[in-house]
């Protein structure tokens, strides 16, 4: 016999809201590397410190980093940096990302992450944290050229391929700052966003969004082009479900679409500026697909929640016990 009307709709508000919040849990778990979603490192961003940190509660730099858009904007700026041949030696032989690509990108999130929302005090030991692993990364490439990971000249460029990336998929994907931080917001993110590099020992870092690209165009004599086996490698990583596969491969090739002029053709990417019925149809897709991912995740993820508890302007994250 059918279910009561009443009843069915209950039954299928249930079933939804079970599979929203697995869905919900699988995703914070692959991007953070915990089955919880709230790895040691985000729970500190709650609990060590006090005070807003390196940047300000709810500016432009959180905002940038709390927006989903900075998932098409990873896989950007894994593209652009490994156009440079010592930076993408010093992964290749010092990384196990091949094998476990996604303890990879929790460790860079990591870095991410505790640098936006965690407390000063938290931040500083973050960044003396990695500088200490990259003190282990150094050699020579096949070409016998040397490498090291805490080289001012290396740590620059990846900040660079870093920063466009993040900056240009908020233009194309994210929220629109411009009504709450005016048309000059890239320039501030540039600026702010350089305090975290610095602190890893990058020198010579732009401070707006024009200066930004010409650092990008005067590198294009030391850069290389990707080799092919890890274009296809960023392109479909192992270890994803079907599900999966649909959505990161339309991050990618959003991800292809905001790559600077200077670094998409040795991606080889079409990169920014198109104009074309086929990128402005991608990019909507992508922002459709991300805006659905937002209703599903809620507001703000696991670090931004901790980071607001610990300042006292939110609530207890769900795996923090009530404050007294």
């Amino acid at each position: 016999m059918p279910l009561p009307p009443v009843t069915s709709t209950l039954s299928s508000l249930l079933t939804s809201t079970r599979l929203t919040r697995v869905a919900r849990e699988r995703f914070r778990a692959r991007v953070s590397g915990d089955p919880t979603g709230a790895p040691d490192w985000v729970r500190e961003i709650a609990t060590v410190g006090e005070g807003p940190g390196w940047f300000e509660p709810d500016g432009v730099v959180w905002q940038v980093h709390g927006d989903l858009a900075t998932l098409a904007g990873g896989v950007t700026a894994l593209m652009g940096q490994a156009a440079h041949p010592l930076a993408l030696a010093g992964v290749q032989r010092h990384s196990a990302y091949q094998d476990d690509p996604w303890k990879r990108l929790a460790g860079t999130a990591r870095w991410l992450v505790v640098s936006t929302f965690g407390s000063e005090e938290l931040a500083g030991r973050e960044s003396a944290r990695v500088r200490g692993l990259h003190t282990r990364v150094k050699g020579t490439d096949d070409a016998g050229r040397p490498y090291a990971a805490s080289d001012p000249v290396l740590l620059r460029w990846v900040h660079l391929a870093f920063t466009d990336a993040f900056l240009s998929a908020h233009r194309q994907l994210g929220r629109d700052l411009v009504p709450r931080f005016g048309r000059a917001w890239p320039d501030a993110y540039v600026r702010q966003w350089r305090h975290p590099a610095t602190a890893l020992g990058a020198t010579d870092l732009p401070s707006t969004a024009a200066e930004l690209s010409d650092a990008l165009f005067a590198m294009r004599g030391q850069l290389e082009p990707v080799p092919a086996d890890l274009r296809a490698f960023l392109g479909a990583p192992p270890g994803l479900s079907r599900p999966e596969k649909l959505f990161y491969g339309n991050l990618v090739r959003a991800a292809g679409l905001l790559l600077h002029p200077a670094v998409a053709p040795l991606a080889g990417t079409p990169g920014r500026g198109g104009t074309g019925a086929g990128t402005r149809v991608q990019l909507a897709v992508t922002r459709t697909q991300l805006r659905t991912l937002r209703g599903l995740l809620g507001p703000a993820g696991p670090s931004e929640e901790a980071a607001r508890w610990r300042l006292g302007t939110g609530p207890a994250p769900s795996w923090a016990a009530a404050p007294a």
